[in-house]
C-alpha cells in the first residue's frame, strides 16, 4: 500500500543552469497555472454576459499548464522536444482562443459560422504543421505554406473581414479588445513560424537554424495564452465598470 502511495510522487530530475528548454517548461507551466486560477476566481467580479469568455480563458490556460506539466517531465526524462504533446496542446487551445472573437462580438450579433470558420481554419493550420513538423518532414516546406495560407486567411478575417466590421459596429470596449486580440494572432503568433522554421529543414535553415524551437515556443504560448485571457478580462472589467456607471 505505501509503495503504491510512492508511486504517484513525482520524480524530481535534476535541472543543468543551462538548461533554457526546461526553464521556460516550468516557468510556462507555472505562469498558466497561475493564469487559470486566476481567471476562474474572478468569474463573480463582472457581467453575467462575459462570464463563457473568461471561463474559455481559464479553460486556455488550464489545458496548456496540464501539457507543460507533461511535456517538462518528458523533456526532463528524455530530452527530446515534445512535439506530439504539444500539438494536441494547440489543437485544444487554439481553436478555443478563436472562440474568444466570436464570443466578444456576439454583443454585434456574430454568427456561429464565424466561429466555425475560424476554428476550422486554426485546425487546418496545426494539423498541416504537425505533419510538416513530426511526420513528413522531407516536405515540412510544403506543410508549412499550407498551414501559413490558414494561418493568414484567420488574419485577414479578424482584421480586415466579417469580424473586422462586426468590432467596428460594437464599437468602444470591444473594438479595442478585438484590436489587441489581432495583434496577438498578428504578431504573437507568429512566433510559432520562427519556431516551425527552427525545427525543420528547408530553404531558411541558414536564417533560423541556430534558434531553439521549444524555446520560442514556449515564450510564445506564455505570451500569447496569458495575454489572450487577460484582454478578455480587461473587456468584461471595463463593460461591467461601464455599465455599472
Amino acid at each position: 500500500m505505501i509503495n503504491s502511495l510512492f508511486s504517484f510522487v513525482p520524480m524530481v530530475t535534476k535541472m543543468l543552469p543551462d538548461d533554457y528548454v526546461g526553464f521556460t517548461f516550468f516557468v510556462g507551466c507555472m505562469a498558466m497555472m497561475a493564469a487559470s486560477a486566476f481567471f476562474f476566481l474572478s468569474m463573480n467580479h463582472y457581467d453575467k454576459k462575459w462570464r463563457t469568455s473568461i471561463l474559455v480563458s481559464g479553460l486556455i490556460t488550464f489545458i496548456a499548464a496540464v501539457h507543460y506539466w507533461y511535456m517538462r517531465d518528458y523533456w526532463a526524462e528524455i530530452g527530446e522536444s515534445p512535439t506530439f504533446f504539444r500539438y494536441v496542446d494547440w489543437v485544444l487551445t487554439v481553436p478555443l482562443m478563436c472562440v474568444e472573437f466570436f464570443l466578444i462580438l456576439k454583443v454585434a450579433g456574430a454568427k456561429r459560422s464565424l466561429m466555425w470558420r475560424l476554428i476550422i481554419l486554426s485546425i487546418i493550420m496545426l494539423v498541416t504543421g504537425y505533419f510538416g513538423e513530426a511526420v513528413y518532414r522531407d516536405q515540412a516546406q510544403i506543410w508549412g505554406l499550407i498551414s501559413g495560407i490558414a494561418y493568414f486567411a484567420i488574419v485577414y478575417d479578424i482584421w480586415l473581414g466579417s469580424a473586422k466590421k462586426l468590432a467596428d459596429t460594437a464599437g468602444g470596449a470591444v473594438l479595442k479588445a478585438h484590436k489587441m486580440l489581432c495583434w496577438f494572432v498578428l504578431v504573437g503568433w507568429a512566433i510559432y513560424p520562427i519556431g516551425y522554421m527552427a525545427g525543420t529543414p528547408g530553404w531558411y535553415d541558414g536564417i533560423f537554424g541556430g534558434l531553439n524551437l521549444d524555446v520560442v515556443y514556449n515564450i510564445g504560448d506564455a505570451i500569447n495564452k496569458i495575454g489572450f485571457g487577460l484582454v478578455v478580462y480587461n473587456l468584461a472589467v471595463v463593460s461591467s465598470t461601464q455599465k455599472e456607471g
